[in-house]
């Protein structure tokens, strides 16, 4: 079973791996029966080579439990972080239908329902620091501030967007009571940064006229640890990651590392080292130096083109991705190396979370949220 210390065989993966995706020629992802392998790897497996080949490497587990209620598809998903949930572990999901659904993990039930978006998709969800406070951004061109204190359901303030697209706001805490937060833009290429809850905007970051990188399709907000000055990192639609000097209005460096979109993109400030998926095939692995300069380190290929999120465990440990084939897949953060893929849903993966104790949730357009526990944290 792949729980346990950070150990997994890479056969074992390739093995499975033909199992749980589509084998060439398939039209959709699939589970494929040991009778009906087609063109897959292990096609040519007599049936007791399979059996042994089976007992050897076992397959990866089931969730530990799947979520059901929201009845429409599931955009995004956020855990709420210790110690505001300590006692009752939350986890926060937003809808296509436009409503976002506080899950206790403990009673695996909706506690509250939040309808602030019109019945427009919410695409973004984010919970403050400083208390009960939680971020939630529609389709409807308005991020929410929730107060969920003592019960409550309300919101406390908005503000209006200007973009109809589905790029992802970011938030930069700056202290106990203030926020940075980036927004895409009015103009297409444009990203908006504003300090909260003053509303006060800092400035706009416009690519230069001959750049055209296209829409920002993605945004995370940082600073590093010895200096105070925010920086943001942006996935365009034509498939560049860009890193902004949000102080001096300007890039510091650009690559390009994908072909299509870039749907998503974290970065490990630690590490100095970040990842990105987009609409192609292609995982993206790059580094930034003490100079600003990103460079792309690897790339890794995946079997089916779509990846709508990335997301790195708190700890640092593991990667996971949301796939539009319907799987989740699990990589060695540090490496690369593939530990798992996961083969839950029936319907395309939008979106992967963490908690702070590992648990891992993955959101899908089957309208399901799947938990799953891989490689406790120690």
């Amino acid at each position: 079973m792949l729980m346990g210390p950070l150990l997994c065989s890479h056969s074992c993966y390739e093995f499975w791996s033909a199992l749980a995706v589509s084998c060439p020629g398939d039209s959709a992802p699939q589970r494929h029966s040991t009778s009906s392998f087609g063109s897959c790897p292990f096609s040519a497996l007599s049936g007791t080579a399979f059996t042994h080949m089976a007992a050897l490497f076992p397959p990866p587990p089931g969730p530990r439990f799947v979520l059901r209620g929201t009845q429409s598809a599931v955009n995004t998903l956020h855990f709420c972080p210790p110690p505001q949930a300590a006692e009752n572990p939350l986890l926060f999901s937003g809808s296509q239908n436009g409503l976002v659904h506080i899950w206790s993990l403990q009673t695996r039930r909706i506690v509250a329902t939040l309808n602030g978006h019109g019945g427009q998709s919410v695409i973004w969800l984010k919970t403050l620091p400083q208390g009960h406070q939680l971020l939630s951004q529609g389709r409807d061109l308005r991020l929410c501030l929730w107060d969920l204190a003592e019960g409550r359901n309300t919101i406390m303030d908005s503000v209006q967007l200007d973009s109809v697209g589905f790029c992802k706001s970011s938030i930069l805490v700056r202290g106990h009571l203030c926020w940075m937060l980036a927004v895409p833009g009015k103009g297409s290429d444009e990203v908006q940064i504003l300090e909260m809850p003053s509303k006060t905007s800092v400035c706009t970051l416009k690519p230069e006229a001959d750049a055209k990188p296209g829409m920002p399709m993605c945004l995370g907000l940082w600073q590093t640890n010895s200096s105070l000055r925010p920086l943001l990192l942006a996935g365009y639609e034509d498939g560049s990651v860009t890193l902004w000097d949000i102080a001096e209005r300007k890039v510091c460096s650009q690559i390009t590392c994908h072909e299509e979109p870039v749907m998503g993109l974290d970065f490990d400030s630690q590490k100095a080292k970040g990842v990105s998926g987009s609409a192609g095939k292609v995982l993206a692995v790059w580094s930034l130096d003490d100079q600003q300069s990103l460079q792309v380190k690897k790339t890794h290929e995946l079997t089916n083109p779509g990846i709508a999120e990335v997301a790195i465990r708190p700890d640092r440990k593991i990667l996971a991705t949301a796939g539009w084939d319907h799987r989740i897949r699990v990589f060695h953060w540090r490496t690369m190396k593939p530990l798992a893929v996961l083969a839950s849903h029936s319907a395309p993966v939008y979106c992967v979370a963490f908690a702070a104790d590992g648990l891992l949730a993955a959101g899908s357009k089957d309208q399901r949220i799947s938990i799953w526990s891989l490689y406790p944290c120690p």
